[in-house]
């Protein structure tokens, strides 16, 4: 069995208790306008082209099978319509202007990665998170991962949005040692514009989540515009505060990192321009959750 994996990110300290190892997968079923990682949307592999780090060595014209490397007005480019993602022209780009993203891998590639860092999380109380993408986009490989994991005493977390029916994900969700979930938009019709899909599944399964007596996370991304009104994160707040194995309540502030991976993938972005929140607007937020009686952070 194997899997698309983008990336796998060592020495995390955000994606849950200690020092972690995160592995992202490739595919997820929504499709956020403001996606920081707009690379694990698609569930293939893709061809990433950065050219400020082109040296014109014009080599990539000459492997393509396609001929996808044109030249309009002067400008090297990519024609997405012609690439199939062959990855010719990335083996021989010795800048790495171009990438290849999405790299096809079993349970004991990734184990080899992360059996290096057991050290980390036996002295941190650390372990393994699984995000994306969307982790239940592969969930039979997940699945075997963390069985693997917990055979050796290594603790897993998981960061998915818990969008798909509640017995399709409860046997994942019950192996594994924490849960981030993301509630992104309380409103039924936002969610759906800026996501792609409703969120009664979403807010269903928080409840159900519960039952798990596992511990668990929801994340709302402050996004300028769309995520971040007052009324949206009181919606939120008011509707988990109570739930008991809740541990907290989380803000993620925006992030503006992704933008480079827009040009890179050739793709529109809709928040471009957009900046984090300020310590001043921030406070707002941090006293409304106060308020609201919920344990809560501000990333």
């Amino acid at each position: 069995m194997k899997a698309i994996v983008t990336d796998i990110q060592r020495f995390s300290l955000s994606d849950g208790k200690g020092i972690r190892t995160t592995v992202f997968f490739k595919g997820c079923n929504m499709h956020c306008l403001w996606c920081h990682n707009p690379e694990t949307i698609s569930k293939k592999s893709e061809l990433m082209y950065y050219d400020n780090k082109c040296i014109a060595c014009g080599k990539c014209f000459s492997v393509c099978p396609n001929h996808a490397h044109i030249l309009a007005d002067g400008k090297h480019i990519i024609d997405r319509t012609k690439c199939t993602s062959c990855g010719k022209c990335s083996a021989i780009c010795y800048a790495e202007a171009l990438v290849m993203c999405g790299k096809s891998m079993t349970c004991e590639d990734i184990m080899k990665e992360i059996r290096q860092d057991i050290p980390y999380y036996q002295n941190s109380g650390g372990g393994v998170t699984l995000s994306g993408g969307e982790i239940l986009c592969q969930a039979e490989f997940v699945q075997e991962l963390i069985h693997i994991c917990h055979n050796e005493n290594i603790e897993v977390a998981v960061e998915t949005n818990i969008s798909l029916s509640f017995s399709k994900i409860e046997n994942l969700l019950k192996s594994t040692d924490l849960i981030m979930c993301d509630l992104k938009i309380y409103d039924e019709a936002e969610h759906k514009k800026y996501t792609g899909i409703s969120n009664c599944t979403i807010i269903e399964n928080l409840k159900k989540i519960d039952t798990l007596n596992i511990p668990f996370i929801v994340r709302t991304p402050l996004i300028p515009g769309a995520t971040d009104s007052i009324e949206n994160i009181s919606a939120i707040a008011n509707y988990i505060k109570d739930f008991k194995n809740l541990e907290r309540y989380e803000l993620l502030n925006y992030n503006p990192l992704g933008a480079s991976k827009y040009q890179g993938l050739s793709k529109e972005n809709s928040f471009e321009g957009a900046r984090p929140f300020d310590t001043q607007q921030l406070k707002v937020y941090e006293n409304l959750l106060s308020d609201a009686g919920i344990s809560f952070k501000i990333v």
